[in-house]
């Protein structure tokens, strides 16, 4: 994943929001919480895009629990079947779980960035196999990927998050290029190891 400034990516997976509580008294920033007082008291909870959430946590002014979409419930359905989960309805429709994940886990400590690494990489390596074979077998078809529909496959083209619909994509354009190249004049060619 890049974490690119110019990102579009990053940008939208930066512009989730948290659910912040402030360490401390601060002076001036009192319209954060939409009220009318000018500074914001200790222990008041807010509501703050990560991009601010992050900035805030990682000089101590704040702090947060880990969002709902990394929770212990998550983790769990994803151990039980990784690819029955719909990642995009975690995060919004074709939202970034993966890399939104990857930007909170840069803000926690030792113990529990491990542990949401962990299950990143986890649900990645779960849902891989399914992502292929579904690229591969609807590359012939189709090059888009339908809003809806029936079926394992189509459930779970319907719950892939931001990064995986990239890599469909990916997968679908390899899949023509091999056949493509494998049908080459008509005749089979040897596939040199």
């Amino acid at each position: 994943m890049e974490d690119d400034y110019y990102s579009l990516q990053s940008i939208l997976a930066d512009n989730h929001k948290l659910s912040c509580t402030f360490t401390m008294d601060v002076p001036g920033l009192g319209y954060l919480e939409g009220g009318s007082e000018a500074n914001i008291q200790q222990n008041a909870k807010v509501e703050l895009p990560f991009w601010l959430a992050q900035t805030l946590s990682l000089n101590e002014f704040t702090t947060f629990p880990l969002p709902p979409p990394y929770s212990s419930r998550v983790k769990s359905a994803l151990n039980a079947s990784a690819p029955a989960v719909k990642l995009s309805h975690l995060v919004g429709s074709g939202g970034w779980w993966y890399r939104w994940g990857w930007r909170i886990a840069e803000v926690l400590d030792n113990a529990p960035q491990a542990e949401l690494l962990d299950m990143l990489l986890k649900a990645f390596t779960g849902r891989l196999p399914s992502l292929q074979d579904l690229s591969a077998h609807h590359a012939s078809s189709d090059r888009s990927i339908p809003e809806g529909g029936a079926g394992t496959g189509e459930a779970f083209r319907e719950g892939m998050e931001g990064e995986e619909r990239e890599l469909f994509a990916i997968g679908q354009e390899s899949a023509r290029q091999i056949k493509a190249w494998y049908d080459a004049d008509g005749t089979r060619r040897a596939v040199v190891r």
